[in-house]
């Protein structure tokens, strides 16, 4: 008899694992808004869409590329979660938002940078439509 997929027995021999999260989706309300915050982000490059357009994709390319994608959808929900990006310098990308007009202006910054416990420092902020965000950077023992 066939092991079962389902089960887990058919998997244990393969050596197959998850790599990263190549992109994430955000169903938004303003698709201009939305554009105009994200594209003021250092490293976000929009690669399609634009802020007349249902569906939009910045590309974050660090060597291995990611995606945040914007798609314009009136029954949103932003209370999902929060997305963390690491960034080269947390306090220098702090300063930078809270000194851009259309980032502070769109945006909200929640809290300044700190040191937490597990190893990172951060910051958490708003996106126009609600969506948490953390940026950080790992620090070191």
């Amino acid at each position: 008899m066939p092991h079962s997929h389902c089960g887990g027995q058919g998997f244990k021999s393969l050596r197959i694992h998850v790599t990263k999260i190549s992109a994430v989706t955000l169903p938004i309300s303003d698709m201009k808004k939305s554009v105009d915050y994200y594209s003021k982000i250092p490293n976000f490059k929009m690669v399609f869409g634009g802020s007349d357009t249902q569906f939009t994709s910045f590309m974050i390319d660090d060597g291995e590329k990611s995606y945040l994608n914007l798609k314009l959808d009136e029954a949103r929900v932003s209370n999902f979660g929060r997305i963390i990006f690491y960034v080269d310098d947390v306090d220098a990308i702090f300063s930078y938002m809270e000194n851009d007009k259309t980032l502070s202006g769109l945006g909200k910054l929640e809290s300044k940078p700190e040191d937490a416990t597990w190893g990172e420092r951060f910051f958490h902020a708003l996106d126009p439509d609600g969506y948490k965000l953390s940026f950080a950077t790992p620090i070191g023992d």
